[in-house]
């Protein structure tokens, strides 16, 4: 076994703090990685307070993982010590499913075994990437080709693949016109994702304050959703429009902006459910209402590549982690720009503290 250093919460009012545990020795197709760098996921908080009731604990946070690889098992063949690599949000799939054998891991019929938190339909525990080293099976592994700024890829292994997927399964096309709904860790991501990719991205905010970095991050147009007037400009004009926001809100205001035959997709997760939208909403211009989470193991490979050959990282603010209880609390703030990333070099002195 490995002796792994990391942080957990305990239960589900407990700050996280120092926690030791061990990982498994690397098999004959495992990779093992030291991380250099995990980023901060709402999610991450949501699970460490047990705010979707299905925590496992001890809880080690962490799905944006971002490391070196240390140790390979005889039967890797596309890794090798001293690679970047990365791990997103699973480890494991039954790989004997439909979804499965079409590489959609993320819609695995018998639940995907997230990085943290264990299997989606219940098992053993699994521990994530606020910790100093993971091994991981290599079908699950990731390789990093961005050339420097590691820490700013790391985001990109949740954040990154949650917006790539619905743009690519939705077919955005360069010159359609693309609405982001908020500017967060999701949203700016969204935003830079879908401008690479030739849309025309209108963002929605309900802060004016956010204009100057939406536009800085490759949005067309800014609309303060809170704008009646603002938006009635757009009615009944987007091919496609992303919604990233992670709070119950009026989803009619932007079905009505969406062409007919569009469709607005939802990847934010909320604590209590949005308000049901209007059937009129959706029947009159045959506009459809989805959902999108993460991405597969193929199609994350695919958005990596994307973001490296065209410059694409994380707008992140760099923490120590010992600092990740306050980073909560103004993650529940909205008071970071973008995506909080820990510097795992920190957990040693953190631990010791």
């Amino acid at each position: 076994m490995i002796k792994t250093l990391g942080y957990a919460a305990q239960n589900p009012s407990a700050p996280l703090a120092p926690y030791s545990f061990q990982r498994r020795e690397v098999g004959a197709d495992d990779v093992q990685i030291d991380i250099l760098y995990c980023g901060v996921c709402h999610s991450d908080l949501h699970t460490a307070r047990n705010e979707w009731k299905n925590t496992l604990y001890p809880s080690v946070p962490g799905h944006e993982i971002v490391g070196k690889v240390v140790a390979v098992g005889a039967n890797v063949k596309n890794f090798k010590v001293g690679d970047a690599a990365g791990v997103g949000c699973m480890v494991d799939s039954c790989q004997s499913c439909p979804s499965c054998g079409e590489g959609l891991e993320q819609y695995c019929e018998s639940g995907f075994t997230g990085t943290y938190n264990g299997p989606v339909f219940g098992g053993e525990n699994t521990f994530g990437g606020y910790s100093d080293n993971i091994v991981v099976n290599q079908k699950f592994v990731l390789r990093i080709s961005h050339s420097d700024n590691l820490a700013a890829v790391a985001p990109l292994l949740c954040a990154g693949i949650t917006t790539y997927s619905p743009l690519r399964q939705w077919n955005v096309q360069p010159g359609q016109k693309v609405g982001v709904v908020g500017l967060g860790g999701l949203g700016h991501m969204a935003v830079k994702i879908a401008a690479a990719m030739g849309a025309y991205v209108v963002l929605f905010t309900t802060s004016p304050g956010k204009r100057e970095d939406a536009l800085r991050l490759g949005a067309a147009e800014v609309v303060v959703s809170k704008n009646a007037d603002e938006m009635a400009a757009h009615a009944n004009s987007f091919d496609f429009i992303l919604n990233t926001v992670a709070a119950p809100h009026n989803l009619d205001a932007f079905l009505g902006l969406l062409k007919r035959d569009a469709t607005m997709t939802l990847v934010g997760a909320p604590e209590t459910p949005h308000p049901s939208p209007e059937v009129f909403s959706l029947i009159f211009k045959r506009r459809r209402l989805a959902g999108s989470l993460i991405g597969g193991i193929a199609e994350t490979q695919e958005m990596l590549d994307f973001c490296a050959e065209h410059g694409i990282v994380s707008d992140i603010e760099m923490i120590a982690m010992q600092d990740i209880n306050e980073a909560y609390e103004r993650m529940l703030k909205s008071d970071v720009k973008y995506r909080f990333v820990i510097d795992m070099a920190t957990l040693k002195s953190a631990s010791a503290a």
